[in-house]
């Protein structure tokens, strides 16, 4: 399929509605079919993928894929290589990582810094940390490193932490030339709280147990995350509020990977304190995050749009993190296990069923109710599907990886702080860092200076 151009591929799956002889089958209790079956969809998934042809970018998958889904792809791209020891895509996936770090390596291209908005530049950030725990093929010495990388994207974060309005937290666009800088969204706040507890978990530095707290308080102080206000103890996750009214009307929408950067970032950093407060954390998340599952099958669905039909491109990718994140979860605070393996079972059952469309017989599509292909298609499905299906094994492979237990990658405490201006000192590292810097000297917060000019989005 990637070798035909993107409307004669469009033309001949809408053309083929039914399923084929070759559609996915998925045994869940069998390795083999597990293994099986993400291959095809793993090929699936990277047929979006035209970075290493002409007329390709590096990195980038093709359109109409934003570049912060391509972070996301590869952090889907290298679960599978690690599920499946497989290393089939190990060379594109690096240099897919290493093509779109930026000057300063912290996931600033100039390609994308004049648009580039504080939820994308974390999703290569969890890539990158991801690759660290991991123990990914470490990129040439030469290089930046994976735990570099990571630490690059959560020090440009912390950098921007805004106590100008709201009392805090993250605005959604970085840049104020851009639509959206007005408003403080939960999914780049809970990214720089997931990037904390990973970053905590991996290198040890309690200084990132006290970010991770920070940006968690600040998000109950909102109201973007409420706790157990229902007698059930449901905790749930909102969209954000403007700042023109200080964040005092909250959106109220839900979408599944708020829930999972929350829920799992809970689950590192209690796994990695062992402190309770973590765990109900991570219990009345998972309990709220059961709002994305249909509650007589246990099937997961995007509950804000999937049902009117109204999914944009990069909505339809947002439940593989749900899965991918459910499944760490359930490794990393072992008393949610049972839940999540009775959701996330149901689930891959259903996607697989989806996975019996297009011209290769294994497309897969968004709604995972219809027992069937439902006629989507895209990155955003065919992710989503391989994500749910390989977290089954998520017990059948190593915990995540630290410093202490097998991680070899390696950073430094000021990474992706550049070197055009000092900024500011905003987080002392102790030795728990893996190269033992002490203190984050400074921060670069805007690598567009470089540019000498705005340009408007």
């Amino acid at each position: 399929m990637r070798h035909l151009t993107g409307w004669i591929s469009s033309l001949l799956a809408l053309l083929s509605l039914s399923g084929f002889a070759d559609a996915v089958e998925l045994d869940v209790t069998s390795y083999d079919s597990i293994k099986a079956a993400c291959e095809l969809l793993a090929v699936g998934l990277m047929d979006y993928y035209w970075g290493d042809q002409n007329g390709g970018t590096v990195g980038m998958f093709t359109h109409p894929y934003y570049w912060w889904e391509a972070g996301g792809a590869w952090g889907s791209m290298i679960d599978y290589s690690f599920f499946f020891d497989n290393d089939t895509y190990v060379p594109t996936i690096i240099e897919g990582m290493l093509y779109q770090t930026g000057d300063d390596n912290n996931y600033m291209p100039l390609n994308q810094t004049t648009t580039e908005g504080n939820d994308d530049q974390v999703f290569w950030g969890i890539a990158a940390i991801e690759a660290a725990e991991r123990n990914f093929t470490n990129p040439p010495s030469n290089k930046p490193q994976w735990l570099y990388l990571a630490q690059g994207v959560f020090n440009t974060m912390a950098w921007r932490w805004d106590n100008s309005t709201c009392g805090g937290g993250l605005r959604w666009q970085i840049f104020q030339w851009n639509s959206g800088y007005d408003y403080k969204n939960t999914v780049s706040n809970a990214g720089l709280f997931h990037m904390s507890a990973r970053l905590a978990r991996y290198t040890g530095n309690t200084s990132y147990v006290d970010w991770a707290s920070k940006v968690y308080d600040w998000l109950v102080e909102t109201k973007f995350v409420t706790e157990g206000e229902t007698t059930e103890g449901y905790y749930f996750a909102y969209d954000g509020a403007s700042t023109d009214q200080n964040c005092t009307e909250v959106k109220p929408y839900q979408w599944t990977y708020n829930a999972a950067m929350l829920l799992s970032g809970c689950a590192y950093l209690y796994n990695f304190t062992e402190d309770q407060t973590w765990l109900t954390r991570t219990e009345g998340l998972l309990l709220g995050a059961t709002v994305f599952f249909n509650s007589s099958t246990n099937i997961m669905y995007e509950a804000a749009c999937q049902q009117a039909g109204t999914c944009n491109n990069d909505q339809r990718s947002f439940k593989a993190y749900l899965a991918r994140f459910m499944g760490l979860t359930s490794v990393l605070a072992p008393s949610t296990y049972d839940t999540i393996n009775e959701l996330l079972t149901a689930s891959a059952k259903a996607a697989a069923l989806s996975c019996s469309g297009g011209t290769d017989g294994h497309t897969c599509g968004m709604d995972w109710f219809v027992e069937g292909w439902d006629g989507k298609y895209g990155l955003g499905e065919q992710m989503s599907a391989l994500e749910c299906i390989q977290s089954l094994l998520v017990t059948k492979r190593p915990a995540p990886y630290t410093n202490k237990t097998g991680g070899s990658s390696t950073g430094s405490g000021d990474a992706g702080m550049g070197t055009t201006e000092v900024k500011d000192k905003p987080l002392d590292l102790n030795t728990g860092d893996t190269v033992g810097a002490a203190i984050i000297t400074a921060f670069i917060g805007a690598t567009v200076l470089a540019l000498g000019y705005f340009v408007l989005k």
